[in-house]
C-alpha cells in the first residue's frame, strides 16, 4: 500500500513539474519582455538590421523570427519565444551602442543558431528531471527534519536517505544540465561562423567587446538583469572574472588577441562548471580554431 501511495506521489510529482516546464515555456516570452522592456524593432530607423535577418534566415533555413529591441544598458542579445508568440531575437540598446554592425550580424547569427537547434526546447527538457529530484528531496527531506525537530522523531530515516540520494541526484543533473547549456552556446557560434560571411573573427571580436564592456559597468547596472540569463549570448555575471586583468588597447583585434593569449587558472575551470554558458576566452579560441 505505502509502495502505490510513494509511486503515486511521484507520478503527481512529475506531472506537476511536467505542467510547471510547459506553462514556463509557454508564457516565458511575455515575463522576458516585461522584465527587459522588450518591443518591436523599427524597421524604417534599422532597416540594415531587418536586412541582415532577412538573409541570415534563409541562409539558416528557418522562418524569419521577429526583430526585437530591448531596453537595457548591457551590450547583449538573446533568442526566445514559444507557440503563442513564435520565434523571436532581441538586441539590447546596450549592443547597438557598442558594437560595429559586422559584429551585430554575427551576433544575430548566433541567435538563429538557437533558433535552428530549438535549444529553448531542448533546455526544457533537460531541466526535466533535475526539477524533479529537487522537488522530491525537498518534498522528503522537510518532513524529515520537521518531525526530527517535534515532539516525535518517527521511523523517518529511510525518508531522509530518500530525500539525500534524490539531493545528490538533482546535484549530478543540474551539473549535465549546465553543461548541456554550454554546449549549445558552442554549437550557436559555430552556427554564427557558418552562415556569416567571416562570421567566426567577427563573433569572436562581438563576444570580446560584450565581456569587456559588460565588466566596466560594474554590479549596479547588471544586478537584477540575470532573471532569464540562460537566453544571453554572454553571462553578464560572468563577464568580470572572465576578462579580468585583460589589456585593453583600443582596437578589436588587440582585445580579442589579449584574450587568446590569457591563460585560463583552475579558478576559471572549476567556475565554468557552474555556469550557463563557456569561458569566453574558450568561446573565442573555438571561433578562430585553436
Amino acid at each position: 500500500m505505502l509502495s502505490l501511495l510513494g509511486a503515486f506521489s511521484l507520478l503527481s510529482l512529475s506531472l506537476l513539474v511536467a505542467l510547471f516546464n510547459i506553462l514556463q515555456w509557454l508564457m516565458a516570452p511575455y515575463l522576458v519582455d516585461a522584465i527587459y522592456r522588450v518591443r518591436a524593432l523599427d524597421e524604417e530607423r534599422h532597416p540594415e538590421l531587418h536586412r541582415i535577418l532577412d538573409e541570415l534566415s534563409e541562409r539558416s533555413g528557418i522562418s524569419r523570427p521577429r526583430l526585437m529591441l530591448a531596453e537595457l544598458p548591457i551590450p547583449n542579445a538573446f533568442a526566445y519565444g514559444s507557440p503563442l508568440t513564435g520565434g523571436r531575437v532581441a538586441v539590447t540598446s546596450g549592443l547597438l551602442r557598442t558594437l560595429e554592425l559586422e559584429e551585430v550580424e554575427a551576433v544575430i547569427g548566433h541567435e538563429l543558431g538557437h533558433i535552428r537547434h530549438r535549444d529553448v526546447q531542448v533546455m526544457m527538457f533537460a531541466s526535466f528531471l533535475p526539477s524533479l529530484f529537487y522537488l522530491l528531496a525537498r518534498s522528503t527531506l522537510y518532513p524529515y527534519y520537521g518531525y526530527y525537530t517535534g515532539r516525535r522523531r518517527g521511523d523517518y530515516t529511510a525518508l531522509a536517505l530518500v530525500g539525500a540520494v534524490s539531493m545528490f541526484i538533482y546535484f549530478l543533473l543540474l551539473i549535465f544540465t549546465l553543461s548541456l547549456s554550454r554546449l549549445r552556446e558552442y554549437y550557436a557560434d559555430q552556427h554564427c561562423a557558418s552562415i556569416v560571411d567571416d562570421g567566426g573573427r567577427k563573433l569572436a571580436e562581438a563576444l570580446a567587446k560584450i565581456s569587456t564592456y559588460t565588466s566596466r559597468m560594474g554590479r549596479a547596472k547588471t544586478l537584477g538583469l540575470g532573471s532569464f540569463k540562460t537566453l544571453f549570448i554572454a553571462d553578464p555575471d560572468r563577464a568580470a572574472a572572465d576578462v579580468r586583468e585583460l589589456r585593453y588597447g583600443g582596437r578589436d583585434e588587440e582585445l580579442v588577441r589579449s584574450l587568446l593569449e590569457r591563460r585560463l587558472t583552475w579558478i576559471d575551470r572549476f567556475l565554468e562548471l557552474f555556469s550557463t554558458h563557456p569561458n569566453v576566452v574558450r568561446r573565442i579560441r573555438a571561433l578562430m580554431g585553436q
